[in-house]
């Protein structure tokens, strides 16, 4: 505040094991988050609060944060978020938090259950539905992914955070698409863990959606679908080729913004998935800040300091351990056109042969996003 008076932008703050980074949103609402994680980048909290953000609106309405009449009424409905915004808090298995991209899975017979979900939806009459297991998108729609940042990303994490439940009816706002009109989320659990989304109007009623309509259209499907519920962690089909040397990966198409993201090629070696995980995010921060272009609808460098970098970084790598052979991992990033590609690598990978191995995967991984 001191600094706004004196027409001053400061947006975080450093102390010895804590950082500090705060943001204004509509001249109405101002959420700081605090963080003594080691290593904690500014961009993984400005993208953190962005968030948290558009979570309050996607259950509250931005009329409602913008326009508070009520102090104690917008705490209360407040409450409708808090779970969503714990899950962004916490410990997750997903990653689209912090790329702003969604996560996704890739299903072994895809096309059959593209093609069933696109026709029931026109069934019950509406153009958004989706597939999810375990808050991550299987298939959907055309207009479905089609829908802007961050209701794309916020969609799929609310339905994956919430617990189990045969049949919801859901209000929602879209923050990018309609902030201030709610539709309705209608979620129908499939199988345990896979659940069918649809994002509509007035109608259909949740009640039209009954069994017999169900069995219809998805109890042919029903093989595939049980195909896709091992993805929710692997996100890959079984057998899917990968070197040996690969712990995790992290494939992110810029202009679809969706991503693939996995620490489950070798469960059985260290690190462990949680760990991995961490390092992956990290190593995404670092390299998405300091080395990799502004990625699309992000503010685009001013033309004097892009004239002091004419040469563009397509690919850089991180070696940890080296002090003891044997030990350790490798990480190693590469973009090409849309996609970008992170790789965690055990330390028995060399260092020589980091970007052809990035270079192979992310040819091989090309058509599935």
């Amino acid at each position: 505040m001191f600094g706004q008076n004196l027409e001053v932008q400061l947006n975080s703050a450093r102390t010895e094991d804590t950082t500090v980074v705060w943001k204004s949103f509509h001249d109405s609402i101002t959420l700081i988050v605090l963080s003594s994680e080691e290593g904690t980048s500014e961009l993984r909290l400005e993208r953190l609060l962005q968030m948290v953000f558009g979570a309050m609106v996607l259950l509250v309405g931005l009329e409602e944060l913008t326009n508070i009449s009520n102090i104690e009424r917008l705490k209360k409905e407040l409450r409708a978020s808090y779970g969503l915004i714990d899950s962004l808090l916490g410990d997750s298995e997903l990653i689209g938090d912090l790329t702003q991209c969604v996560d996704c899975v890739v299903p072994p017979e895809g096309s059959l259950l593209q093609e069933a979900l696109s026709g029931f939806a026109e069934a019950v009459g509406t153009n958004f539905a989706s597939l999810i297991v375990s808050g991550r998108m299987v298939v959907a729609t055309e207009s479905w992914w089609r829908l802007g940042t961050p209701e794309a990303v916020l969609l799929p994490w609310l339905v994956g955070s919430l617990p189990p439940q045969a049949a919801r009816d859901y209000p929602v706002y879209l923050p990018h698409g309609s902030p201030t009109v709610p539709h309705r989320l209608l979620t129908l659990t499939l199988l345990p863990g896979l659940e069918l989304c649809l994002l509509c109007g007035p109608r259909p009623p949740l009640s039209q959606l009954d069994p017999q309509l169900l069995e219809r259209w998805w109890q042919p499907m029903l093989d595939p679908l049980r195909a896709c519920l091992p993805l929710g962690p692997r996100a890959l089909p079984v057998g899917f080729p990968l070197h040996t040397d690969i712990l995790g990966l992290l494939l992110l198409h810029l202009e679809l913004k969706r991503c693939l993201f996995t620490v489950e090629p070798a469960g059985d070696k260290d690190p462990s998935p949680e760990q991995r995980r961490c390092i992956l995010r990290s190593f995404y921060t670092l390299v998405t800040a300091v080395h990799f272009p502004p990625e699309p609808g992000q503010q685009e460098d001013k033309a004097e300091d892009a004239a002091q970098r004419p040469q563009v970084p397509r690919a850089c790598y991180l070696v940890s351990g080296t002090e003891e052979p044997g030990t350790g991992w490798r990480l190693v990033a590469l973009q090409l056109g849309p996609r970008r590609l992170l790789l965690l690598l055990s330390a028995q990978s060399p260092v020589h042969g980091l970007r052809s191995l990035a270079t192979h995967t992310l040819h091989a991984l090309t058509p599935l996003l």
